[in-house]
């Protein structure tokens, strides 16, 4: 595992967006980060999800999040626009955002993987990513130390056969990291890398490995060090780089 201890008030008065929020990596990530004291944002498409969530948070004593029920699949432009005016009316700056959300889409040959198929993955993963983080990267600029950190897969890394539209989804997710990294490098308190979880205990993985005991990979509570440690000020300095979180 990624080998760092957070401070209990790591991320204290931190506002930090999390998309994919409701479950799996983004719900433990909502949950750690508000633990070590931040005002998280919690974004996905799942309203009852997000809300399981807000009350775990709310019921440890943790600050009180926010839900921003929010679909990157079907979201049209002006929606990312109301979404910075509400947490630039409400927050006046965003200090973190991690980008979690994504999908699997069919795992199969790409001569068999229709355009359809292609599209939505890249659609959620890709695109409805990048309108995140050019939104809100003025956002981002009015904070004294802000993280964007972006998802990636090993299989974004090098990729794999039968990984299709979601190994390219990853490679360009690694790409629009480092292009961003890159434009804020000195010019900015922002800084943008890249995190790939590992095999982790999600429903996507089981999605992904049907045949694989569960027990075997860490549950999302047990990579969160490497999550702490981008969105806190310990990696000042850290900017385009790729990490793994095992």
């Amino acid at each position: 595992m990624f080998d760092y201890s957070a401070r209990p008030d790591l991320l204290k008065d931190r506002v930090i967006l999390i998309t994919g929020a409701g479950r799996g990596i983004g719900a433990a990530a909502a949950k750690s980060f508000a633990a070590h004291g931040a005002t998280v944002l919690l974004l996905g498409k799942t309203e009852a999800n997000l809300s399981q969530v807000y009350d775990e948070i709310e019921a440890a004593g943790h600050p009180q999040p926010v839900v921003i029920p929010f679909n990157l699949e079907t979201a049209l432009p002006h929606q990312y626009d109301e979404l910075a005016v509400m947490i630039e009316n409400e927050f006046g700056r965003l200090d973190g955002l991690l980008h979690n959300a994504s999908i699997l889409g069919p795992r199969t040959p790409l001569e068999q993987l229709s355009g359809d198929n292609f599209m939505r993955v890249m659609h959620v993963n890709v695109n409805a990513m990048f309108m995140l983080s050019s939104t809100l990267l003025p956002l981002l600029k009015l904070s004294q130390d802000a993280s964007v950190v972006f998802t990636s897969s090993s299989v974004g890394r090098k990729g794999r056969a039968y990984w299709g539209a979601y190994a390219v989804s990853k490679f360009a997710t690694e790409g629009l990291m480092q292009v961003m990294a890159d434009e804020l490098d000195g010019i900015s308190n922002v800084r943008a890398n890249s995190i790939n979880p590992g095999a982790t205990r999600t429903a996507m993985r089981a999605q992904a490995y049907p045949g694989e005991n569960p027990a075997t990979r860490p549950l999302p509570e047990e990579i969160m060090p490497a999550y702490l440690y981008l969105m806190g000020p310990d990696s000042k300095g850290v900017n385009g780089q790729a990490l793994n979180a095992q």
